[in-house]
């Protein structure tokens, strides 16, 4: 084997040194006692978000060489899409990394491994969406999910906590053995799980047989767990309120956009001869997803209850853009992850901060009257709030906009109806939104929330997000940047 060939794996490669450089540096300061607690916590922290900026640099010099790099035979393919994908979720990690700050800030000594679990399940969505054939693709989705099982049992001594990563694991073994299952269909019908090689032989040969649709239906069911798409979606509560609130950030913004890039992907790649098969799948997903989730949001009083409803419904927007089988639906999709990583974010970090500051109260009430005693920070999170719904002239609607577009670009007329019902769940969402507004502004209490003085790492991750939410949808640039490299 020619090892030389690492060298065109370079945004993963950057990622391997850096969680080296982070593992290193938390041995050496264990081992010499000179700092601990939160001193430590914090230098490591930043070490990690500084060695996540390093990543970010490689991919932008990946991205570089225009033509698509295929290395070890075809197991690994980068192209500039999946490169800005990269981009894109190592930007939403900082985000994360630096929200986390003042919460692993108290975690004594185990920091560390903390921010060693982040990169090492960043690293697994890099290989899994630089996948060129399923045996690679399935070691990176593995790889993404079992640090990501340690990473929502963290807080070991809280019995929610150990209960999200019990159904987590349970639910990821289940749809890692069903994902498996279909991918043995797959070979069985084509004899090869090489992508492109799939892609032929079903076009040549086999398209339509049994196999190939019970491989097809096995393997889309096995990633819709990953994605929460309903009806895969009942472990995505429990996990979320469980988790740490940083943890349950990333889960909803981070994973769920490489799972839904490499979809995307797969299924126009692969899976393009049978477009008549998944495409109607899709269209029944996409709609009990972004339906049912939006029902029950309304029904929650938990609000990291609430923001798993919220992003099963934000995942059913983003298959949107795919059914329209174009390069517009994954520059729509991958514009979509970038708004919903901003604003999302900037929600878990007012919760995470209300959080700490409430004695680990994350329930509805908590808000209320909370623009009394901390105008800021509700100000804030109610601009996050209007684009996850979508209103003009933040981010939302733009990203939503272009979803749509997407979704129509084949001219179906099952493709506008389903827009249609995507068009009248938007307003529904914007109900369940203005609950917690109608929460923090109009509710009267006579406990509101004391007011408390943010510390420097939230302050910062919200600036960069409410820059997001503000300037994302309103400088063209960065769209025609996506979409340049989709083409």
């Amino acid at each position: 084997m020619n090892y030389g060939q690492f060298i065109y794996m370079f945004p993963e490669c950057a990622l391997v040194i850096a969680l080296i450089i982070v593992f290193a540096f938390d041995f050496a300061m264990t081992k010499s006692g000179e700092l601990r607690g939160e001193k430590a916590n914090i230098a490591i922290g930043r070490l990690t978000y500084f060695m996540l900026m390093s990543v970010g640099l490689a991919i932008f010099s990946a991205m570089r060489q225009e033509e698509t790099i295929t290395a070890f035979g075809g197991m690994y393919v980068a192209t500039q899409a999946v490169n800005v994908m990269k981009m894109v979720l190592t930007f939403g990690t900082v985000i994360v990394v630096i929200m986390a700050e003042s919460w692993v800030e108290t975690r004594q000594r185990v920091a560390g491994e903390f921010y060693m679990l982040i990169l090492s399940t960043l690293l697994g969505m890099f290989m899994m969406m630089s996948s060129g054939n399923f045996l690679m693709f399935f070691l990176g989705l593995e790889m993404a999910s079992v640090p990501l099982a340690c990473m929502v049992a963290f807080d070991k001594n809280r019995k929610n906590s150990a209960e999200g990563a019990a159904k987590y694991i349970l639910v990821a073994t289940f749809s890692s053995g069903v994902m498996l299952f279909g991918i043995s269909f797959i070979y069985a019908a084509t004899g090869t799980l090489y992508f492109d090689d799939v892609a032929t032989a079903l076009g040549r040969h086999y398209l339509a047989t049994p196999l190939s649709i019970m491989g097809l239906v096995f393997f889309f069911s096995g990633l819709g767990f990953k994605i929460s798409l309903v009806p895969f979606h009942f472990w995505t509560a429990d996990t979320y309120q469980g988790a740490p609130t940083p943890v349950t950030g990333y889960l909803s913004v981070i994973s769920k956009g490489a799972a839904a890039i490499t979809l995307c992907i797969i299924l126009m790649k692969v899976f393009a001869p049978m477009l008549n098969y998944w495409e109607y799948m899709l269209y029944v997903v996409i709609v009990l997803s972004i339906t049912v989730a939006n029902l029950m949001a309304i029904r929650q009083n938990e609000l990291k209850r609430f923001m798993a409803f919220s992003s099963i419904s934000q995942a059913g927007y983003i298959m949107l853009a795919v059914v329209g089988y174009s390069q517009l639906g994954v520059a729509a999709l991958t514009y979509y992850v970038l708004v919903y990583i901003v604003a999302n974010m900037a929600v878990f970090t007012v919760i995470n901060v209300v959080e700490q500051n409430n004695n680990g109260r994350t329930d509805m009430a908590a808000y209320n009257g909370f623009y009394q005693t901390n105008p800021k920070l509700s100000f804030l999170m109610t601009l996050a709030l209007f684009s996850l719904a979508g209103i003009p002239p933040f981010a939302g609607m733009f990203s939503k906009f272009f979803v749509f577009m997407a979704g129509v670009q084949n001219g179906e007329p099952m493709a506008y109806f389903v827009v249609f019902i995507a068009l009248v769940n938007t307003v529904v969402s914007l109900y369940y939104y203005l609950l917690i507004v109608k929460a923090m502004y109009i509710t009267k209490t006579d406990s509101p929330l004391p007011t408390f003085q943010s510390d420097q790492a939230t302050k910062i991750a919200l600036g960069i997000c409410t820059a997001g939410i503000a300037l994302f949808g309103v400088v063209s640039c960065i769209y025609e940047w996506i979409a340049a490299a989709s083409l």
